[in-house]
C-alpha cells in the first residue's frame, strides 16, 4: 500500500502569450519556478502614456479581451521567445515577425489608439515568462 494520493487533477492548461488577451489551450508545456514559459511574454504598451496596457483600464483598454494571441511555434526553454500571432476583434491578424505588421499594427490603432508590441526580453524561461 502506498502513502500516495491523488489531490486533483488538471482539466486544462491556458497559456496567455499577450498580456491581457486571450490565450491559448496547451496539451504540453514547459514549467519553471516562475509558471509557464512564455505566458505574459508579449505585452502593449501605450505610447501616450509609456504604460503596460492592460484590461484592468477597461475604459481604455476593455476590448483586450476580444482579441486571441497564440505562438507561431511553441515557446522553449533557453531559446528565443518565438513570434506571436493575435487575432484581433474585426477578424484581421497581426504577426510580431511579419513584413507588413506595420500595417497592420496601423489598422489595430484605429481600435485602440497608438500602440507597441513589445516583448519581453531574454530568452524563453527568463525575466518572468
Amino acid at each position: 500500500m502506498s502513502d500516495e494520493y491523488i489531490a486533483g487533477s488538471v482539466l486544462s492548461v491556458l497559456r496567455y502569450p499577450v498580456k491581457s488577451m486571450m490565450g491559448e489551450e496547451l496539451t504540453a508545456a514547459d514549467v519553471m519556478e516562475g509558471g509557464l514559459v512564455g505566458d505574459r511574454a508579449y505585452a502593449l504598451i501605450d505610447n501616450s502614456t509609456g504604460k503596460i496596457a492592460s484590461a484592468k483600464n477597461p475604459r481604455k483598454w476593455a476590448r483586450l479581451f476580444d482579441c486571441h494571441a497564440s505562438f507561431v511555434e511553441p515557446p522553449r526553454k533557453g531559446h528565443p521567445m518565438p513570434p506571436v500571432w493575435i487575432m484581433l476583434p474585426d477578424g484581421s491578424n497581426i504577426t510580431s515577425d511579419q513584413p507588413n505588421a506595420q500595417h497592420n499594427e496601423r489598422s489595430a490603432q484605429r481600435e485602440y489608439g497608438s500602440f507597441t508590441l513589445l516583448r519581453a526580453r531574454g530568452h524563453a524561461g527568463q525575466n518572468g515568462s
